[in-house]
């Protein structure tokens, strides 16, 4: 049996066994998304909860107070953040910004893929972003929240974690980056299901991360999956599918022209929306 093979027969294995070892959200996210779920909780608790972690605290401050949230005022505390940020966001963005925390490794070449991996689901995000910001200002439909699409984007790709974690287990079998490509493109997708619904996220998430890069699953309306395959497809993780992507987008009314994507609006957004992962 090939290398390659023997990688995708563990792993196929482990998910038909249910004992593949998924990642856990990092503690801040979950005591955060937890307070958020407390019907009593108030803006003052909840900057406490934000407080405890100063690498969070920071990131918070920074998007209160940038483009993203579209305001010129400047914050100077997390208490002020919250406020502004609201507490129906916080919860999406605080996970958001936790994931940085899964995608490392002591595996050089595993280590390499998941830096690479990072900086590409950034990309797709920003992309995402933008394209939702863009289709509301044309639509005026706002059924969409930015937030939600920030998660959405930033878990579409989360299969493909333990794909590398096996191979950091085995790397001096596995830890080739030919091999992790054949493995994530068979595997991460039915993997991130798997993990969403772990994590107990909203079947959008679920959807997103099983069925992003599976053009023939096609929701009857307009919903986040939409804009992530777009925001793939124009960070080069669907090349082969690109043109088809942007056909169903505009087909779908997502997307009204490929010219939205090379605008100058188009463009700042997404790279304020960078900005917040910088």
């Amino acid at each position: 049996m090939s290398t390659q093979n023997a990688l995708l027969t563990i792993l196929i294995e482990k998910i038909n066994n249910d004992t593949l070892v998924l990642p856990t959200l990092p503690a801040i996210a979950l005591k955060v998304r937890k307070a958020a779920d407390d019907p009593d909780i108030n803006l003052n608790q909840m900057a406490d909860v934000v407080g405890k972690d100063p690498s969070l605290s920071a990131r918070m401050i920074k998007i209160a107070n940038s483009a993203y949230m579209g305001r010129t005022v400047k914050v100077n505390s997390i208490g002020q953040a919250v406020t502004r940020i609201g507490l129906v966001q916080i919860k999406n963005i605080a996970t958001a910004l936790a994931m940085e925390q899964l995608f490392v490794s002591k595996n050089e070449v595993v280590a390499d893929f998941m830096r690479r991996e990072w900086d590409r689901t950034v990309l797709v995000v920003a992309n995402s972003m933008a394209m939702l910001q863009t289709y509301t200002q044309r639509t005026k439909k706002r059924e969409m929240s930015l937030d939600t699409m920030t998660l959405a984007a930033l878990v579409h790709s989360i299969g493909v974690l333990p794909i590398l974690t096996e191979a950091e287990r085995h790397e001096e079998v596995f830890a080739s980056p030919t091999f992790l490509e054949v493995a994530i493109d068979k595997l991460s997708g039915p993997i991130g299901g798997s993990i969403t619904r772990e994590w107990s996220f909203g079947q959008p998430f679920v959807d997103i991360a099983e069925y992003w890069n599976d053009l023939s699953v096609i929701p009857e309306n307009i919903t986040y999956i939409d804009f992530v395959r777009v925001g793939a497809a124009l960070a080069g993780k669907m090349e082969s599918q690109k043109d088809a992507v942007l056909n169903l987008a505009i087909q779908r009314g997502v997307l009204e022209d490929v010219h939205e994507l090379t605008s100058d609006e188009f463009i700042e957004m997404r790279d304020a929306a960078k900005q917040i992962f910088a």
